[in-house]
């Protein structure tokens, strides 16, 4: 895993409205893209989007978590005389998300949303599903344009297939080679802590999830809003039209806009713990 000057609750970055009051609602922890093996607090994903939220009365926090090598660089070699994998690479990352949730939610006695974008909404999945499984929920998820499940679920309409140089980036097989290289094992990728999608989901938190229309991961995202729907959590579901993968990390696109106030204005209908 690539070395990062702060991970976890060291690297938190706090984003609060200029008129913040007692009852400003709950914090939102929001998590950058990248595939898993690149991205930071830094990007537009990250900061101009919590930038945004903020002016809009909502708290955020924003975290950093380690990166997997690049696809590829880092071979998932046996160890020297046996036949055991690699450990499992899902779990450091987990590790610095629920740390980082744990930090934040001291600070926040209104509740934490745990939410992200892209590899950054499958971190924030898994991490309120362990919370739930801890008894410690969070009070809601935001997931924009996420992949929730191991492999890329094969039924989709070419129509919302990406574009562009996404069109090879995003191939079904580069997804799951990526997947694996984030798993760090063939047998890490059923579990449920490193892709939620296909798994039992009951006891999750009213989600909003934001899908971009064309995409080749909206098939993924779709399915996991379905999944969670079944499971009964209470989902809204938007699926902005014209818009590609990862508009939040171009703040100049109209999609950028209308994601950040959808998010923004489900923020604001979140409960507080009683």
């Amino acid at each position: 895993m690539r070395k990062l000057d702060a991970v976890g609750a060291e690297s938190l970055r706090w984003y609060r409205p200029e008129a913040e009051d007692s009852s400003a609602g709950p914090t939102l922890l929001w998590l950058h893209g990248g595939g898993f093996f690149r991205g930071s607090p830094a990007q537009p994903e990250a900061h101009d989007v919590a930038r945004v939220l903020a002016d809009q009365g909502v708290r955020v926090v924003t975290a950093a978590y380690r990166l997997a090598p690049f696809p590829g660089t880092g071979p998932l070699r046996r160890r020297p005389g046996g036949p055991a994998e690699q450990p499992e690479r899902f779990r450091l990352p987990l590790e610095d998300v629920t740390a980082a949730a744990r930090a934040v939610s001291a600070q926040s006695p209104e509740g934490i949303v745990l939410g992200g974008a892209s590899a950054g909404a499958c971190l924030a999945a898994a991490a309120a599903l362990h919370a739930v499984d801890d008894g410690t929920p969070p009070v809601g998820a935001v997931f924009a344009y996420g992949f929730f499940h191991a492999a890329r679920p094969r039924e989709s309409d070419p129509a919302h297939r990406s574009r562009g140089h996404r069109r090879i980036t995003h191939a079904p097989w580069a997804l799951d080679v990526a997947n694996r290289n984030h798993a760090g094992t063939r047998r890490a990728l059923v579990h449920r802590y490193a892709f939620p999608g296909g798994h039992d989901l009951t006891g999750f938190p009213p989600t909003l999830v934001v899908n971009a229309e064309r995409d080749t991961m909206r098939t993924s995202g779709d399915r996991f809003a379905a999944e969670l729907a079944a499971a009964g959590a209470d989902v809204e579901r938007h699926v902005l039209p014209g818009s590609a993968h990862a508009f939040l990390n171009r703040p100049g696109l109209p999609a950028f806009t209308t994601g950040t106030a959808l998010i923004a204005e489900w923020m604001r209908r979140r409960p507080t713990p009683a």
